[in-house]
């Protein structure tokens, strides 16, 4: 009767230490899973970013839904769409973007924008509206095969494509059609 005790004792006990040290992780592996180089994949929800420059907001995103990915290709993607607005040092409204969807490949330092693509610029009053638009950060250009317009006070041209400086002061429209005003004298 003892020895049996003893025996489920014994057992008990090794159950026990088996349990207690198989399932323990050291620190150092519970960091490194939690770590930002073990999440290949982020996705959040809302999003409302903010971009300063000492201090002042330059730019403001919005966006319903938000994924980024740092694999072999990392990108930051807006799969339901997204609003930008740009401020200059007076936190008044330079130009806004929006778009259906976007896509930034961080690597490449490109931007892709499709699906009711808009580009308002305040300060000269000329909104640009296309299907699909490329922002090459590196060069500073904008570029679109698709048809566009831009829409001035007194001004509505069209083309089937586009090249620009991402300040959007000089463009160069092809095959386009424009209608304007002209003063009876």
């Amino acid at each position: 009767m003892i020895h049996r005790r003893l025996l489920m004792i014994c057992n008990i006990t090794a159950f026990l230490a088996v349990m207690l040290f198989s399932c323990g992780n050291p620190t150092s592996v519970i960091q490194q899973l939690a770590s930002d180089d073990t999440l290949s994949g982020v996705v959040a929800y809302d999003v409302v970013f903010y971009r300063s420059d000492s201090g002042i907001v330059k730019v403001e995103l919005q966006a319903p839904v938000m994924v980024r990915e740092d694999a072999d290709t990392a990108f930051i993607e807006f799969p339901q769409g997204f609003h930008a607005t740009i401020f200059d040092n007076n936190h008044r409204v330079v130009s806004e973007i929006s778009a259906d969807y976007g896509i930034n490949y961080t690597d490449q330092k490109m931007v892709e924008a499709r699906g009711n693509v808009s580009v308002e610029n305040h300060q000269s009053e000329q909104k640009m509206l296309s299907e699909k638009l490329f922002w090459y950060q590196d060069t500073k250009m904008i570029y679109t095969r698709s048809k566009v317009r831009i829409i001035m006070p007194d001004k509505d041209i069209t083309g089937d494509s586009l090249v620009s400086f991402e300040g959007f002061e000089e463009y160069s429209i092809y095959n386009g059609q424009a209608t304007f005003e002209v003063e009876d004298d």
